[in-house]
């Protein structure tokens, strides 16, 4: 299974910063492989993605959610193999860094070659770029669940 860690630092308080996280739905604006998030309930969804030209679809299952502390989840059928975790840590009253965790199987020898040369990282990255970018220029949260779910 590959692994990706990466790491970024947005300025809004801890809690805008996850409770815009909690909005799943919302992902497509700042999440580039991401064509639609469904959520079904507090801890079910149903994804669309595009990487690399295939479309993709599964379901995921929020398996852990502490408010301004970490979401967790794993998929649970579809396309995709993959499970994660997103936590977010206080640097200051404005300031947050937030961290991603990402295990995935990749399928095929495109997506293998891809992982063996860091293209899942870079587009991480990118998708945490786009995210500061968002929530930056929004300065609040386009809304908030602060439900907790226990592991």
């Amino acid at each position: 299974m590959a692994q990706i860690i990466e790491t970024i630092d947005v300025d809004v308080p801890v809690r805008t910063a996850y409770n815009q996280w909690t909005q799943f739905e919302s992902f497509p604006n700042f999440l580039d492989e991401v064509e639609s998030i469904t959520q079904t309930d507090d801890t079910h969804t149903h994804w669309k993605v595009k990487v690399g030209g295939f479309e993709r679809e599964f379901d995921a299952t929020i398996a852990e959610q502490h408010p301004d502390e970490r979401v967790a989840w794993t998929s649970t059928g579809g396309d995709t193999e993959h499970a994660g975790v997103v936590t977010f840590h206080k640097i200051d009253d404005d300031s947050t860094r937030v961290t991603v965790q990402l295990d995935w199987e990749p399928e095929g020898l495109i997506e293998k070659i891809g992982s063996f040369v860091g293209v899942g990282g870079h587009a991480v990255r990118k998708d945490l770029t786009n995210f500061k970018e968002f929530i930056e220029r929004q300065g609040h949260e386009t809304g908030a669940w602060r439900g907790d779910v226990e592991a």
